[in-house]
Order: structure tokens, then C-alpha cells, then sequence
């Protein structure tokens, strides 16, 4: 069951690399993004792909596509960092040329005020985006043209910065062409590829059996986290962290230097798979100085279950209670009975129980505190005004009955498996589906 998943990314079977895989497309202009990644689902015959950032149908660039396992990421990817490199007609020749052009360029950093272009898919509403750097990379002032490069933040509008930068130069100008060429961790020289290329992949594949093209056009999705600090987990806390339990210092291996406490880290296997992204609870020097305490809390998980051994309940308290449990010393919930040694039930703390009792209801009265006079009925409307009058509230209503039977029930489903709690609730539905249906008889036969 394990050995699947012990090895490296690259030295996956085709079947698991691919449905956890990455492609670095070159998107070409005109189709959508949307169209785009629903070809690719249909040539590689997967069951879901996912993109890292719409690219309108006119762009071309970087348009990174997650496969099955991989789409995980997506909502990561989305929200990185983005670089473009666009062409601006202005609308008439620039009075200072190519010094004011890169003068505005240059103001046009930091955070700014955009609203979406008209044709737009989204509410068109002002919203503040950053412009993290921006450089000049030619200008015709004859033809009214400038190329530039910007790094910005997800979700800027190119097409909006340069009707800005018309209006800054006084001019006024537009966005006559544009390419990405980088998206969160990827840019075009990180292996891109062309539709053409992933096509002729699959062909290979499924002509010649040849998956080393594949191999070349698809990337692990370990290559989108490479720019998160890591943290390695022993292999026996590794499915743990699958099924989403926090990750503490004895599950810990390595990790690296400059993790600040709730930074974003990557949770990492020996072999270098991805297991989880998760934030971070502890500094590198607290990793480094302490014994205990949670190391990190999961924030989206990665890896399949089950693909590492459970090893949980193997501590030594816990190998005794399942011991006990076959020879018949405690009930198969794990409860005390009447053949339970009394050391264990002395010395064993069961925390579920303790937290059971303490969200269990209160009692009302303490044995050496007289009871209060039982009442047959609940009070009548004048004898709650005669209170109210008097500035007294009336006595409370004492249900140590109803209250013992709730304790005993919860008492009784207490450890039950969820199939066991499925199978008493399609009981309990039958049997009041019965009544009902006797009860609708019943008024039929009286009328």
C-alpha cells in the first residue's frame, strides 16, 4: 500500500504522475482560458483540470494547468504573483518622448486604484492593486508605440494601466497587445509548451507506447511549492497529516532555516513528495529548542490517504487497551466492565469521556442541598403574574427523570462507529414513519 507512494516525483508510475501533474502552457491567442483547459482534459482523458489565472482570449503566455490531483493548488496559484510584458499605442506622439514615457511608467508603481475594463466578467467596482515593479523595454514615438515589462499582483488589469498611462502623459493610449510571462512559481523558460506538444505527447503514448514525451511536457506538482520554505515529516506521520491532524515535534525530521510562526510552509516526505500546505505554529529557533507542541496546522492537504501506513494507536497505553479489548477486560468501546483490573481503572484517564461529562448537562441539585417541592404541571398564566407582582420568579421545574435518561443514552452511544450511528438513525426514521402510519389509520377508522 505504501510502496506506491515511497519514491521520487519524477519516478512516479504514468498513471500517478500524470493525475498529479502540471503544465506550463504556452496559451495561444483566441481561444479562452476556459476552452483551452478543456482541451487538455480531453487529450490526456483525466477527470478534472483546473488553470492558475484567467488569461483573456486575445493574450498568449503562461497559463499554468493543474491535473486531477494537482487542480489542489489551484486557489494557491490564482492569487501569486503575475509578470506581463505589454505593447501601448498612444494616441498621439509624446511631447518629452521616451524619457516621460518612463517617467509615468515609473509612477505608476505601488498600489494603485483600478476599475475592471467595460467588457468585463466581474462587477465593476474600485479596487486597489499593486504594482510591484515596471521597466521600459522600447518606444517608437513615430508610431506611437511602447513595450514595457511589469510585475504585479494577481488580478491587476494591464488593459486599465495603460488608459492610465494615457491619461498621465495626456495623450491618451490603449493596450495593443499582451503576453505573460510568468505566473506564481513558473515563467516561459520553466519548460512551457504548446497545445501541439501535449497533443503530440499523448499520440506517442498512445501509438507507440512512448511516455518519455509525456514525461517531458507534464511536471510533478512539487515543481509549483518550490517557493515555500519546507518541512520534512517522518514517514510514520505522514498519513496522519493526510487525514488533516495537526503536525507535532515528534513527527518532525528536518526542516528549514527563517520559518516565522504563521508563515505559509509546504510539508514534505523524505522522498520529497508534497503532503500538505500548511501554516506554520513555531519560529525556526522554537523548532529547533522544543520537545513538544504543534509544529504546523494543515491548511490544504495534498497527497492521497492511505497511501503511507497508519501509525497511530501504536503507543504503548494504547497496544494494552486493544489487548484488553479481544480478552473481554473492557466492552469493545473500550469502556470498563466488570472483569476491568482496577489498577486500569484508576490509573487510565479516557479524555473522550472526560469531555463527554463536561459538555453533558448540569446537575441541578447537590445531594446536601434540600430539593425543591416537585410541581405536577407547569405554572398557570395567573400564578406568573401573582410572581411577577410579588418581584419573585416562580420555583424551577425539577426533571431529575428526564434528565437521567438523556444521561443514558448518551451514556449508551457513546464510541459508536459511524455506521452503527447511520443504522440507529434509519431505525429511529422507520419506526416514527410506522407511527405516523398508524396514527393517519387510526383518524381514517374515526372518521
Amino acid at each position: 500500500m505504501g510502496e506506491v507512494a515511497k519514491q521520487d516525483p519524477h519516478a512516479r508510475d504514468l498513471k500517478s504522475y500524470i493525475s498529479s501533474g502540471v503544465i506550463n502552457l504556452d496559451k495561444p491567442s483566441n481561444p479562452s482560458s476556459h476552452e483551452v483547459v478543456a482541451w487538455i482534459k480531453r487529450i490526456l482523458r483525466v477527470e478534472k483540470t483546473g488553470h492558475s489565472g484567467t488569461l483573456d482570449p486575445k493574450v498568449t503566455g503562461c497559463l499554468i494547468v493543474c491535473i486531477d490531483r494537482a487542480t489542489r493548488l489551484v486557489k494557491s496559484q490564482q492569487g501569486a504573483g503575475k509578470e506581463y510584458v505589454a505593447v501601448v499605442r498612444f494616441h498621439d506622439k509624446l511631447p518629452g518622448g521616451q524619457a516621460q514615457f518612463a517617467r509615468a511608467l515609473e509612477t505608476l508603481t505601488g498600489a494603485l486604484f483600478q476599475r475592471p475594463p467595460l467588457i468585463s466578467a466581474v462587477k465593476r467596482q474600485l479596487r486597489i492593486r499593486t504594482i510591484h515593479e515596471s521597466r521600459l523595454i522600447e518606444f517608437d514615438n513615430d508610431r506611437h508605440l511602447g513595450v514595457f515589462w511589469v510585475s504585479c499582483e494577481a488580478g491587476t488589469y494591464i488593459r486599465t494601466l495603460c488608459v492610465h498611462l494615457g491619461l498621465l502623459l495626456g495623450v491618451g493610449a490603449h493596450m495593443q497587445e499582451l503576453r505573460r510571462v510568468r505566473s506564481g512559481a513558473l515563467d516561459e523558460n520553466d519548460g512551457v509548451v504548446t497545445l501541439h506538444d501535449v497533443l503530440d505527447a499523448q499520440w506517442m503514448m498512445d501509438n507507440n507506447r512512448d511516455e518519455s514525451y509525456l514525461r517531458k511536457v507534464i511536471m510533478p506538482l512539487e515543481t509549483l511549492l518550490t517557493t515555500y520554505k519546507r518541512i520534512v515529516v517522518k514517514d510514520s506521520a505522514v498519513n496522519a497529516v493526510c487525514y488533516g491532524a495537526k503536525l507535532m515535534i515528534p513527527g518532525l525530521l528536518r526542516f528549514e532555516a527563517g520559518i516565522d510562526v504563521h508563515e505559509e510552509v509546504v510539508l514534505i516526505t523524505t522522498k520529497g513528495e508534497a503532503i500538505a500546505l500548511g501554516i506554520a505554529q513555531m519560529s525556526t529557533v522554537e523548532l529547533s529548542t522544543c520537545d513538544h507542541g504543534v509544529v504546523a496546522k494543515v491548511k490544504r492537504c495534498i497527497m492521497e490517504r492511505d497511501l503511507y501506513p497508519r501509525r497511530w494507536g501504536m503507543g504503548p497505553v494504547a497496544l494494552e487497551k486493544k489487548k484488553m479489548k479481544s480478552s473481554g477486560k473492557l466492552d469493545k468501546y473500550g469502556r470498563p466492565n466488570d472483569q476491568t483490573p482496577a489498577t486500569w481503572t484508576s490509573e487510565y484517564t479516557d479524555y473522550n469521556a472526560t469531555a463527554a461529562t463536561a459538555d453533558g448537562p448540569t446537575p441541578i441539585a447537590d445531594k446536601s442541598e434540600p430539593a425543591p417541592a416537585p410541581l405536577a404541571e407547569h405554572p398557570s398564566k395567573p400564578d406568573l403574574a401573582a410572581a411577577a407582582t410579588n418581584g419573585t420568579s416562580p420555583a424551577p421545574v425539577a426533571t431529575p427523570q428526564a434528565d437521567g435518561e438523556k444521561d443514558r443514552k448518551r451514556k449508551k452511544r457513546e464510541g459508536e462507529t459511524p455506521e452503527e450511528r447511520a443504522e440507529r438513525k434509519k431505525r429511529k426514521k422507520e419506526k416514527k414513519e410506522k407511527r405516523k402510519s398508524k396514527g393517519g389509520e387510526a383518524a381514517d377508522d374515526s372518521d
